[in-house]
């Protein structure tokens, strides 16, 4: 007994020894991959995408109405003694838009599609009736709003969104693996024209460049030609550059971003005062509400000039905050996008991703002097009831393109319990699938043309399409008979992959 004692003691000092020898190892590989692997699988899920662009939205709209409060409060108190009045009214259009947000999440997208182009249609009406006066409110030399009750609402913020919408439908309509440059730019480029024309009539030249990045975007992910789409640029660009000198006051926020120091107490007062304000915060910041240049030293502090009181109270640590969340921003619509597997939701995703992050990075440009000043809000941050309203509805239909995602899709609809569908009380979504009018286009269009036709829409007649696919099936035929992997050539495999979906990588 004391022998088998013994030698059981010794087996376990053994043990404990190769234990002892093999935990470094063990340690290091665990947290080596542990925490990357976990992250990994957390990506993987199926609902990570609707989880992300739930949270990041939260997160800017929380952030939007906390400083909204800290920037207007010494405006609002100088207008009617309360300091609540503008926060207030940055409330009700916050529920507003959550409403709207909502409803989209829930909205089908068939319907959507259905209600695409009166809804822009719509918009455009709205559009002319601002520009009549009696109707239309003139406010800081623009009449762009309707005022009803004490509330202004801006339709151009409609107009936008509408025609993002119809955009996308349209271009998803058109099935851009075998649509002609035609197909592409008409009625698309003629409708964008009007709409632009109407804002700029108001004149509005922060929406009228907003309007351009949602119609640029569209192009771009629908697959435009990389030389048409420069030359779009450029027409784009050059209309900026005219309107931006055509009116005395565009003129003189040029002028005045150019050369700074020349009307420093004029045109270029509140340039020069945001400046000073992010030079106060420094790294840290003065403090959450301590901030001086919203004490009448900085216009407009609690609207197009916000960055520059979230840098003066947050400082830099808190502006980079800001900006590393709407690159997560970035990040999700882009992920969203790259993943759907319907087109119209791929390109709606798309290009409402890079409105919000274009607007951003002009907004910011021109606080920080980079820019000049075009009035363009920082999106969920700056006080602008429809601007808030209008972006929520638009993360809204992101979310739900997220929940259309093909794992999602199968996920949810094999039961998999997903807490945050659950407290919404989501319907399931429906999978992907062509409608009948899509599918009976491309039965129609996978007929075979005439040579004439076919040269004329730029496409390589039939038969000598059929004649380099009998080659190659000959070369294959070859290669297979000699036993070598890979002696002939790989085939095509199908219809080419659409266009939509080449700039996602």
């Amino acid at each position: 007994m004391i022998g088998a004692l013994a030698r059981l003691r010794r087996r376990g000092s053994a043990d404990a020894a190769a234990a002892d020898e093999a935990a470094p190892t063990a340690h290091v590989s665990t947290d080596a991959a542990g925490p990357r692997t976990r992250f990994g699988a957390w990506l993987g899920r199926p609902m990570t995408s609707f989880h992300l662009i739930v949270a990041v939205a939260a997160l800017l709209t929380t952030l939007g109405l906390i400083m909204v409060l800290s920037a207007s409060g010494v405006e609002s108190y100088g207008a009617d003694g309360s300091a609540w009045r503008i926060f207030a009214k940055q409330v009700l259009w916050t529920v507003i838009g959550l409403g709207a947000c909502y409803v989209a999440l829930r909205m089908p997208v068939r319907f959507l599609r259905r209600i695409a182009l009166p809804g822009f249609a719509f918009t455009i009406v709205l559009l002319v009736l601002v520009l009549i006066p009696g109707i239309g409110t003139l406010s800081n030399g623009s009449r762009g709003w309707f005022v009803i009750a004490g509330f202004s609402m801006q339709p151009s913020e409609l107009a936008k969104i509408a025609f993002a919408i119809w955009g996308a439908h349209l271009l998803a309509a058109r099935r851009m693996e075998q649509a002609t440059l035609f197909e592409m730019l008409v009625p698309l480029v003629p409708a964008a024209v009007v709409a632009l024309i109407l804002i700029v009539a108001q004149p509005d030249l922060g929406q009228t460049v907003s309007l351009g990045i949602i119609l640029l975007s569209l192009l771009w992910y629908a697959g435009l030609p990389l030389k048409v789409f420069t030359t779009s640029l450029a027409a784009v660009v050059a209309a900026a550059a005219v309107l931006a000198i055509s009116e005395g006051y565009r003129s003189d926020r040029v002028r005045s971003w150019l050369d700074p120091d020349a009307d420093a107490l004029g045109s270029g007062y509140q340039a020069k005062q945001a400046k000073f304000a992010l030079a106060n915060g420094g790294v840290f910041g003065d403090g959450l509400g301590q901030g001086t240049a919203k004490w009448n030293y900085l216009p407009n502090a609690h609207n197009d000039f916000i960055f520059a009181i979230i840098g003066e109270e947050l400082g830099f640590v808190g502006a980079f905050g800001l900006l590393a969340l709407f690159g997560l921003f970035g990040y999700t619509g882009m992920r969203i996008a790259k993943r759907s597997a319907d087109p119209f939701l791929r390109l709606l995703t798309a290009t409402t991703t890079m409105w919000v992050i274009g607007q951003s990075f002009i907004n910011v440009g021109y606080v920080i002097g980079l820019l000049p000043v075009t009035g363009l809000q920082l999106p969920l941050i700056s006080a602008g009831g429809t601007s808030t309203a209008t972006t929520l509805l638009m993360i809204g239909l992101m979310a739900n393109a997220a929940r259309h995602e093909p794992e999602a899709v199968a996920a949810l609809r094999a039961g998999r319990d997903d807490r945050m569908n659950r407290l919404l009380r989501l319907p399931l979504p429906e999978p992907y699938a062509p409608t009948r009018a899509e599918a009976l286009r491309d039965r129609l269009r996978s007929r075979p043309q005439s040579p004439e036709r076919e040269r004329r829409n730029g496409r390589t007649p039939a038969r000598k399409t059929a004649a380099r696919s009998a080659r190659t099936r000959s070369v294959q035929r070859s290669g297979s008979a000699t036993g070598h992997h890979g002696g002939g050539r790989r085939p095509s495999g199908g219809r080419a992959r659409s266009l939509e979906g080449q700039r996602y990588g």
